[in-house]
């Protein structure tokens, strides 16, 4: 399949383009940023922000020629990965929760006119927000739980999705990621900021003494979206969970990458920050049983390929 990945510089969009080229696909990439981890991933991407419908438009080079001379997108389906998500950031800076808004909706416009059937939607595991369940399944999400920007940004983003297929027939599947790390990312994101803390010793924040989280190794998630693409025709109009099922408190991630670096960084807590989910675990029986997703990292071994990756790699 030719395969257009938005947000392809990013650290899921990176290990995805990895994934797809070595199952034989052809990916084409899209960012306002370039690839700075893979230089063949980066001779694949065009630099476009996506904000700007007029920039995607003009970039014929992602175009090719159909029958009757007829253009068309070189892609038989879209993965839109393109976002701002960093949740406090976006409690902050809401315009940047403007900016996920419109981003997907220049990407399904662009994918409309192009005659693309196929679109897959990278949603969070924020727009359950703060409902204070054990584990939380596809049919919970609630407006009213709607705890930031960010969120607004996710829960009207799978309605926008959702209006486009009905109105215009593009099939879609939305995956909810749920605290996806690994490599590529030198974010400030909390696993790569506390690894950068803790190989310097320095004290480690945790907002909220009790936050659990649903931790999902990168090549987890991938293997669901792949799963997703591959399984497309019996898979979609649907929303999955992408996560674990499991849950690791802040506390415990600190601890760890302290004793894996042997860091003598100090932890404290803080209070819990405006817009943030404090509890999160997924129930991802729907995505086992629709795609066979199975996630296999668990979460001390994905902490410790993670630092190991920091270490050789940044």
């Amino acid at each position: 399949m030719r395969i257009l990945i938005t947000g392809s510089s990013g650290t899921i969009g990176t290990r995805l383009s990895e994934r797809l080229l070595e199952a034989g696909h052809e990916v084409i990439g899209i960012d306002w940023l370039p690839n700075k981890w893979n230089p063949k991933i980066q001779k694949l991407t065009q630099l476009i922000d996506l904000r700007d419908a007029e920039a995607l438009k003009a970039q014929s080079s992602l175009l090719r020629q159909g029958s009757g001379g007829q253009a068309k997108l070189k892609a038989d389906l879209i993965v839109h990965l393109a976002a701002n998500a960093r949740v406090y950031e976006l409690v902050e800076h809401p315009k940047r929760a403007l900016d996920n808004f419109i981003t997907l909706f220049n990407t399904l416009e662009f994918t409309r006119t192009s005659g693309i059937k196929k679109f897959i939607f990278a949603s969070s595991r924020e727009s359950y927000g703060n409902a204070g369940t054990d584990t939380y399944s596809e049919d919970m999400v609630r407006v009213e739980n709607c705890e930031s920007p960010y969120t607004a940004s996710k829960v009207g983003g799978e309605a926008l999705v959702e209006a486009y297929r009905r109105c215009y027939g593009i099939d879609q599947i939305t995956f909810r990621f749920s605290n996806v790390y690994g490599s590529y990312d030198d974010s400030v994101r909390v696993v790569p900021l506390f690894i950068r803390l803790a190989r310097k010793n320095e004290p480690m924040t945790i907002f909220g003494k009790d936050k659990c989280l649903d931790f999902t190794y990168i090549d987890d998630t991938v293997s669901g979206i792949i799963a997703g693409i591959e399984k497309f025709e019996s898979a979609k109009n649907t929303t999955y969970n992408l996560a674990t099922g499991t849950g690791t408190t802040i506390v415990h991630l600190a601890e760890t990458i302290k004793k894996l670096l042997r860091s003598s960084s100090e932890v404290t807590v803080g209070a819990p920050r405006t817009g943030e989910v404090i509890r999160y675990v997924a129930n991802i029986s729907k995505a086992r049983k629709a795609l066979g997703y199975n996630p296999k990292t668990s979460f001390e071994e994905g902490i410790k390929k993670t630092v190991e990756w920091y270490l050789k790699y940044t």
